[in-house]
Formats: structure tokens, sequence, C-alpha cells
């Protein structure tokens, strides 16, 4: 199964928006799957928006293996981080991430929907 993340995430690092959107695809339904690689992958990523859509990834998994990166993420000054990380701390539903949300206050990006990409 290694093999299948590492080829999505070559997918996901490519010049070509579709390319990168196949990549993404392939990773979504089986994030769960997937988690403690798209933490490290996570941890380590310049590219603004391979981050973002890491973390988006990492957010639909719905593992408490990923609270203290989405913890850490929701105070960020980065409002798509933020927004995925609070999505993430939703999906979780668990006692600490219903306790960090609240501590929070409101989200500072618009309610309408997740940033663009």
């Amino acid at each position: 199964m290694a093999g299948f993340f590492d080829r999505a995430m070559k997918l996901m690092r490519k010049h070509d928006p579709q390319t990168q959107e196949d990549g993404f695809a392939m990773l979504q339904p089986v994030a769960s799957e997937f988690v403690t690689e798209l933490i490290a992958a996570f941890e380590v990523e310049t590219d603004h928006g391979l981050k973002g859509w890491l973390l988006e990834l990492i957010a639909s998994a719905g593992s408490e293996e990923a609270f203290p990166v989405l913890a850490r993420e929701l105070t960020s000054k980065d409002e798509s981080l933020s927004y995925w990380a609070a999505s993430g701390l939703t999906k979780l539903n668990s006692k600490a991430a219903r306790t960090l949300l609240w501590e929070n206050g409101p989200p500072a990006w618009p309610s309408v929907g997740p940033p663009t990409r």
C-alpha cells in the first residue's frame, strides 16, 4: 500500500492541475488508511497548495491520530489551514476536539464554505 500512497503523492506534485487532482482523488476515499503518512508528508511540505490538500485529507480521515496536528493548525494564520483543522476536529467529535473548538471561539474564516483551492 505504501506504493499506492507514493504514486498518489507523486501525481499531486506534478505541475499539471488535472494530474494533481487525480492524485488527490486517489487518496481521498482511503485517507483514513494513510493518516500516518499524510501527517508525515504534511509536516515537511513547503508547497502551500499541497500542504492545504494534505490537511484536507488528514481532516477527512476522522482519526484521533490527527488530533495534535489539527489542534495546532486550528490557530494558524493561514485561513485555509485553520478551516481544514476545524473541519477535522468537528469530524472527530471527541470531547477534546469539541472543547478545543469551543475554547477558540468562532472561526476567522467565512462560514459559506471551504476556501478555494
